[in-house]
């Protein structure tokens, strides 16, 4: 059930943190519901949840009529954003995670009515499937949505190679953490459900769990 496994994840929050010496109110849980129908986010909703990840604009946008009107609920597209699909992700979510480029930028800022929370997605990995501005074009990049006047820049984002043993993304965090640091961004959105302990122990303020919450993706896939 639902209810348990988010008692379970809380707990693991509450422990990584004590751990960390940090304060549990400090780290954001993000509930990615990808591939999870509307009636998921609802649930979730039911429980005190109130912070929702999604990876597509097109498969959101299904959902939106449903959950839309949630009083309270905030939605997060955390997967990689392309261009021509930067109005609508504007007008369906309250923050995105993946900004990559001035250009992308420029476009969310000019399709967004009010102000909007971005973070900067970072591509810390050589692996080619993912996303991600290079470190050196980062500067470019903080200037450049510093200088629009419809986006919030709240921190940076990556997502480090996946790999059973947690300590193998630690350094992926910890750099992503130096750079925030370099540009006075208070903000980390990193770690998941197989991760989330390093990364709040390198300073993470926002993990995205799915798995953990919701359990595996794969025959909710293979069913739709």
């Amino acid at each position: 059930m639902l209810a348990d496994r988010l008692a379970e994840v809380q707990e693991r929050l509450a422990r990584a943190c004590q751990k960390a010496g940090r304060r549990r109110e400090d780290v954001l849980l993000l509930a990615v519901t990808k591939v999870f129908p509307a009636a998921a986010i609802e649930e979730a909703y039911s429980l005190g949840m109130r912070e929702f990840g999604e990876n597509y604009v097109q498969e959101f946008e299904g959902k939106y009529p449903q959950v839309g009107g949630l009083k309270g609920a905030r939605f997060h597209l955390i997967g990689h954003l392309q261009s021509n699909k930067s109005r609508r992700a504007a007008e369906l979510f309250d923050c995105i995670h993946t900004i990559d480029s001035p250009k992308l930028a420029r476009r969310i800022d000019e399709a967004s009515s009010a102000t909007k929370d971005v973070f900067l997605e970072v591509k810390l990995s050589e692996e080619e499937s993912k996303h991600g501005c290079a470190e050196r074009d980062l500067p470019a990049l903080v200037e450049a949505v510093r200088q629009l006047p419809r986006l919030r820049l709240r921190g940076l984002m990556t997502m480090p190679p996946w790999d059973e043993d947690a300590e193998k993304a630690r350094p992926y965090f910890a750099r992503l953490r130096e750079l925030a640091e370099q540009f006075g961004l208070r903000e980390l959105s990193m770690g998941m459900s197989n991760d989330l302990e390093v990364a709040i122990e390198e300073g993470s303020t926002l993990v995205r769990l799915g798995t953990a919450l919701f359990g595996s993706r794969k025959p909710l896939l293979e069913a739709r």
